[in-house]
């Protein structure tokens, strides 16, 4: 695999490629592993899971347990959900509030600290046992941009900011929603299994050339409700302008004018008459706090952001993070949430989970789409070996502005994955 070129990169010639070997070869996935989930910057979550002291969630990233909790001092903390003892998880709740974390197996306890508190039959371990070198296990590095917490296997990862690079001003662009600068994720966790391959989902997920096709349904639907969908520009395939931009570290994103309504703040018929003075308001709070020029940007402006390798953060019909692993080279684990500015009036959360659930939920209109896109696409990549290259060329002869449905921002995954995959182990 080591000489196997999974990537296709020749500017000269006009040419990218990606062989399917990527998207089912086993020994892709665990390679991917190693030199991708356990070296970058991985999402564990949202600060607002988390409020006081003692808080957790549990769930797993990079195939590790892990605790995300506030410690004894209310500050943010991930631990390895694994008993020091004999490897047990010592928290089997899925959230809630502890004084501490109490294996069930030996009994080992632990505080909020995750320090070793509690050894059934102490006595009977020699002098040397010292209880300070078995606290629970945290990953080397664990940081915080705007309320988004990460963490890095990586010993000598980078700093976390310098890492998310370009993607900073996306995510700001995000919580400046927000007139105290705090966001949180709304009640409720979307968890569904997708039988294909991960990174086919990071493609979808800022791929705006399928729009037109895949989710026609959907912009019946709009039309239907009295919003008017523009007709493309000239040589767009959407209705409005957008474009793709590479981020820098492999994240990208895709830019696009507004054309189907935000909660904050773009009033459409779907919303009803009776939202025009909410959403009115928002707006003028925005301008207000912002100047007209950023509200401008928060506002009408919609975002598919990709940071690398597995975050997604879809600021469009209402704000979803989506973060998905890989459990085999054909299935992965998707878990996706809403967020919303903490403040917003419950008029405006009532319009954000409408939206939300309308197009981003399992049952909504677009992510069913998606699901069975993606699907049909692992199905097809049976046939690898005979169709061996999937081709992404589109806009790569352009000079300048890259369109979101051109294919810049997809090759910039893959110039980045292929980098990270052919590093020296």
């Amino acid at each position: 695999m080591d000489d196997f070129r999974h990537v296709l990169n020749d500017p000269d010639r006009l040419d990218f490629r990606v062989h399917r070997a990527a998207l089912v070869d086993p020994a892709v996935l665990d390679r991917e592993m190693r030199r991708i989930f356990d070296v970058c910057w991985i999402y564990a979550g949202h600060e607002s899971e988390v409020r006081e002291p003692g808080d957790f969630v549990t769930r797993t990233i990079c195939g590790r347990p892990i605790i995300l909790c506030r410690d004894s001092g209310g500050v943010i903390r991930v631990f390895l959900n694994v008993c020091r003892h004999r490897g047990a998880v010592v928290c089997r709740e899925r959230k809630g509030n502890a004084k501490g974390y109490t294996c069930f197996y030996h009994g080992w306890s632990y505080d909020r600290d995750g320090c070793l508190d509690g050894v059934p039959g102490a006595s009977s371990y020699p002098a040397s046992f010292d209880r300070k070198e078995f606290g629970l296990a945290s990953p080397p590095h664990v940081d915080m941009y705007r309320g988004f917490v990460f963490a890095s296997f990586a010993r000598d990862a980078r700093p976390l900011e310098e890492y998310l690079a370009g993607a900073k001003e996306y995510l700001d662009l995000v919580v400046d929603q927000s007139p105290t600068g705090e966001m949180e994720l709304i009640r409720g966790t979307q968890e569904y299994a997708i039988r294909a391959n991960w990174k086919l989902l990071v493609e979808n997920s800022f791929d705006d050339y399928h729009l037109m096709s895949t989710h026609k349904t959907w912009l019946d639907y709009m039309k239907k409700s009295g919003v008017r969908i523009p007709k493309p520009p000239k040589g767009h395939v959407m209705p409005a302008h957008g474009v793709g931009k590479a981020l820098g570290n492999g994240h990208a994103v895709i830019d696009n004018e507004n054309f189907r309504g935000r909660p904050v703040a773009r009033w459409i018929p779907l919303y009803g008459d009776e939202a025009k003075p909410e959403i009115e308001r928002i707006r003028a709070e925005l301008e207000a706090r912002l100047g007209p020029e950023r509200a401008r940007r928060v506002a009408d402006t919609n975002r598919n952001l990709v940071v690398f390798p597995n975050l997604v953060v879809n600021d469009g019909s209402s704000v979803t993070i989506r973060t998905f692993h890989p459990t085999a080279p054909d299935r992965m684990e998707v878990t996706a949430w809403a967020l919303g500015p903490k403040a917003e009036s419950a008029k405006a959360r009532a319009i954000r989970l409408d939206s939300f659930l309308t197009f981003y939920g399992p049952g909504g209109f677009a992510t069913p789409d998606d699901v069975e896109a993606l699907e049909s696409v692992q199905k097809g990549l049976a046939a690898w070996r005979e169709v061996p290259w999937s081709v992404m060329t589109r806009g790569i002869d352009k000079p300048g502005e890259q369109l979101n449905t051109d294919e810049l921002h997809l090759r910039e995954f893959w110039i980045h994955w292929d980098r990270y995959m052919r590093e020296a182990a």
